[in-house]
């Protein structure tokens, strides 16, 4: 366990959703429903839901909207969402897995391959490249939650694999079957973390040069705007002076 990542290259930047609150809640409100559905609705009995609930918490997603969406599942009155994970290559070679939640597999589909297409990629087969990324659990803190030792040293104890420390925050990196394992005994040392969910980790980083960077970051934004697509995540490194430059 040990070092600093550039994590916040890894998964899209918190900043730019910040600025799409609304798209940000539709998103944060599928998962609830749909970890509510397959599971129980309630968060202290389905690890999944417990997740999706935190996550909203965290930014700030009012309450009667976190039970809205957890009564849609429970009323039965709900579109039947299935998991989707698309797989490409965007610019400078980088390689991007895109989840989704969708109730309507043509038109996800054709967005996410019109939007990489459109903006210096391509999609490939399943599995063209997942074998370059390592399936993991992720647990976020914010930065206040404690010094990257004090951070360290409960993640250790409660059995995570490592942890990247970073003046954004806290990503404490788990086996995948261990996610909830881990978030349940780091609990009560760091408090409800802002996130935990399945993720995942490149093996190698691509560093990416300013032009690439500029139409990768576009590319990412336009998968952003489309409500059906939940994450993106790619091993795309990109400098801090060429973050500054783009004002990312």
């Amino acid at each position: 366990m040990a070092g600093h990542s550039k994590f916040k290259n890894i998964m899209h930047r918190k900043g730019a959703q910040d600025k799409k609150r609304s798209s940000l809640f539709s998103k944060l409100s599928r998962e609830i429903t749909v970890a509510a559905k397959m599971g129980t609705p309630d968060p202290d009995m389905n690890p999944r839901l417990r997740a999706a609930v935190n996550a909203a918490k965290a930014q700030s997603m009012p309450k009667d909207n976190i039970q809205r969406a957890i009564d849609k599942a429970a009323g039965g009155d709900t579109d039947n969402y299935e998991e989707i994970r698309y797989e490409g290559f965007g610019p400078g070679g980088v390689s991007l897995i895109i989840e989704a939640l969708s109730d309507n597999r043509n038109r996800t589909a054709t967005n996410v391959r019109t939007a990489v297409s459109k903006n210096g990629g391509n999609l490939g087969a399943s599995g063209s490249v997942s074998h370059g990324f390592d399936r993991m659990g992720l647990i976020s803190y914010p930065a206040s939650a404690g010094d990257a030792e004090k951070v360290f040293e409960a993640a250790l104890e409660a059995g995570a694999e490592d942890v990247s420390s970073s003046e954004d925050g806290h990503e404490i990196w788990t086996a995948q079957d261990a996610l909830h394992e881990v978030a349940t005994a780091i609990t009560p040392v760091l408090g409800e973390p802002e996130g935990a969910k399945l993720a995942w980790r490149p093996q190698t980083m691509v560093a990416v040069s300013e032009e690439d960077a500029a139409t990768l970051f576009k590319l990412i934004d336009v998968l952003d705007d489309d409500d059906d697509v939940q994450t993106v995540w790619g091993n795309y490194e990109v400098s801090d002076e060429i973050m500054e430059k783009l004002g990312q």
